[in-house]
């Protein structure tokens, strides 16, 4: 199993969904693909016998060749005559079979794809439910981009190993052992005679199947790498642009996909040989087989017609195990990204529900960490808070200040239970946040974070994402209780304007005031506001002010932020530095004190050259 961290060097993609699934690529596929067709059964089981009657088409052509020659034809002495009426049914026979080949294989074909369009939609259905289900921590370590393409490509490649290849598998099977028995009937010195080119075939089959398995388990890896950056640089097409990174960014694009067609050439040129190798092999036992026939028509052994029905028998011998190159490249295909999917779904959310969560249907807002110790790595030794305690009373605004990177945002995370603390505990009114269900938890803490998501759609439909069942009145009357009618109903069409993907279409400042009333709407008990008001310009920000004043009233609320009004306005300050809980107390206090926080706030006012009067601004940064 790999660490997230091996000797010196980062991990690869693949190894780092190991360690977070905490197991191995599971080689063995058959066994756990086997159970994803049993809610398909039916459809392949019907597929399945579907292709069992059109094998007994596919032999009934090769016995009427034979009665169409030998009773077809008749001799006279050293004359022949044709028998019309023998060649007449033989005829009519023959297109019977063509027609019913023809119309069995159009049915199996509306089986098969209805079985495929219902096993691959669970599938994405199993595997985007699972993906859900995962902690942040998962996402925060695993691109993007390899999530998409176990949920797409990888779940596509399964259709043909699924649905096409047990039905195609079962007919290759039939064939060679019916065509091996019809031979033994005919002569057994017949099936003798092509029968030893089969050892050599299995041998060569198997080598195939190592070979191919391994190439198609590169391609699927490389695959996933490209689709990785693709995402990536959609993502982060404005960062990109800014510092001219699009012909590197190209590049790199460029070496990802030389890769994978590397890969897919050489696992090309490493398996190609199979399919011209099985050819030579048909061919010399089908020059054996006439060889021997010969002679046993020359000894009156066998017949004309049963040398001609054999010809037809010994395609179909050999034809099957010719077809092997196609379906164990499938096999390795699909396995390969099979892999891939189940170590996904193998991957086990680190924080989950008790099995018997504590109700708490109504809360109060009490929230304390108590002796609190997380750390994200916990093989690092460096915790990220450190034995913090911090007591918040309902109804208490708290600010929260200190430098970037010592664990604001941190104790965010442990109180909605994104992270679960390495030591001590996180609790809302003397519940332990881990003794609770997380449904139950983050519907009385609401969180607003700096970077604010908003998701395709009018920005109803994104204020409808914290009550369901709210009409667009009681939404937009929410609005107008925090003052943003002021900005959202100036837009081209009202509330009903869409937003774009991600929320592109508004101004940074216009989606922080859609999060702050959707924040309003879910109603939380606990409020936790993570730089919710930086970025935006001084008008901005005061109707944010506004709004947050409206938003924290008879509530908890937590605030990290930069801005001098909103701290100065909270209740109390804490001040953390290097994970621990060094100055608490209100503005005025700590101010009066000679400790860290006065000498940010005088290091801040000297810096903006604000000594002056001893006034600050309100649209002011404290700089931490």
């Amino acid at each position: 199993m790999a660490d997230l961290v091996r000797g010196q060097s980062a991990l690869s993609d693949i190894e780092l969904e190991e360690a977070l699934a905490k197991q191995s690529l599971n080689r063995g596929m058959f066994a756990r693909l086997l159970p994803l067709l049993r809610p398909i059964r039916h459809l392949v089981t019907a597929t399945i016998l579907i292709e069992i009657v059109l094998v007994a088409c596919v032999f009934l052509r090769p016995w009427l060749v034979k009665v169409a020659i030998d009773k077809g034809l008749v001799r006279h002495g050293a004359a022949w005559t044709v028998d019309a009426h023998v060649i007449l049914l033989v005829g009519a026979a023959m297109t019977l079979a063509w027609i019913a080949r023809f119309a069995l294989a159009g049915v199996s074909q509306y089986l098969s794809g209805s079985a495929a369009i219902r096993l691959l939609a669970d599938l994405r259905i199993r595997v985007f439910a699972h993906v859900q289900s995962l902690s942040v921590g998962y996402f925060d370590r695993t691109k993007a981009g390899r999530i998409i393409s176990r949920a797409d490509r990888d779940v596509d490649a399964l259709e043909p190993l699924l649905i096409q290849g047990p039905p195609e598998f079962l007919s290759a099977l039939l064939r060679c052992t019916v065509a091996g028995v019809l031979l033994w009937l005919i002569s057994p010195v017949l099936l003798a005679s092509v029968a030893g080119v089969v050892p050599v075939l299995v041998a060569a089959t198997i080598a195939f199947k190592r070979i191919s398995q391994r190439n198609w388990a590169t391609v699927a890896e490389n695959r996933s790498r490209f689709t990785a950056h693709l995402v990536d640089s959609v993502s982060g097409v404005r960062v990109l642009k800014q510092n001219v990174r699009e012909e590197t960014n190209l590049d790199r694009y460029r070496q990802l996909l030389h890769e994978f067609n590397h890969a897919l050439i050489r696992g090309s040129i490493r398996s190609n040989w199979f399919a011209p190798f099985t050819a030579v092999l048909s061919t010399a036992g089908m020059a054996v087989l006439l060889l021997t026939g010969a002679r046993s028509l020359a000894m009156n052994t066998i017949t004309l017609g049963q040398i001609a029905e054999s010809l037809l028998y010994v395609f179909l011998f050999l034809g099957p195990l010719q077809d092997l190159s196609d379906l164990f490249e499938r096999y390795a295909n699909g396995t390969a990204c099979a892999q891939r999917i189940f170590l996904l779904l193998d991957t086990k959310p680190d924080v989950l529900d008790p099995v018997y969560p504590e109700p708490l249907d109504r809360a109060h807002g009490n929230v304390a960490f108590n002796h609190v110790v997380f750390a994200y790595d916990s093989r690092s030794g460096i915790p990220v808070i450190d034995h913090l305690d911090l007591q918040i009373p309902a109804g208490e605004v708290l600010a929260i200040v200190g430098p970037t990177g010592h664990g604001k945002s941190t104790l965010v995370q442990l109180l909605t239970r994104f992270y679960d603390v390495t030591g001590g505990s996180v609790t809302l009114d003397g519940h332990d946040v881990r003794h609770l269900a997380q449904a139950t938890l983050r519907h009385h803490v609401g969180v607003v974070l700096q970077d604010n998501v908003l998701f395709s759609g009018s920005i109803l439909d994104n204020l409808r994402l914290a009550s369901p069942d709210a009409s667009d009145q009681a939404l937009i009357s929410a609005a107008r209780d925090l003052g943003a009618d002021e900005v959202l109903e100036t837009l081209p069409h009202g509330y009903h304007t869409n937003v774009g993907p991600l929320g592109t279409h508004l101004s940074h400042g216009q989606r922080q005031l859609v999060c702050l009333v959707r924040a309003y709407v879910a109603n939380p008990v606990v409020l936790v506001l993570d730089e919710a008001t930086s970025a935006v310009d001084v008008q901005t920000e005061r109707r944010i002010q506004r709004a947050l004043r409206v938003l924290c009233k008879g509530r908890t609320a937590i605030i990290i932020a930069h801005r001098l009004t909103t701290i100065r306005d909270a209740d109390r300050i804490a001040v953390i530095r290097h994970g621990r809980l060094v100055e608490l107390g209100s503005h005025a206090s700590l101010t009066g004190q000679a400790g860290i926080y006065a000498d940010l706030y005088r290091a801040y006012q000297e810096n903006a050259g604000l000594l002056i009067g001893g006034v600050a601004p309100e649209a002011t940064e404290l700089v931490t």
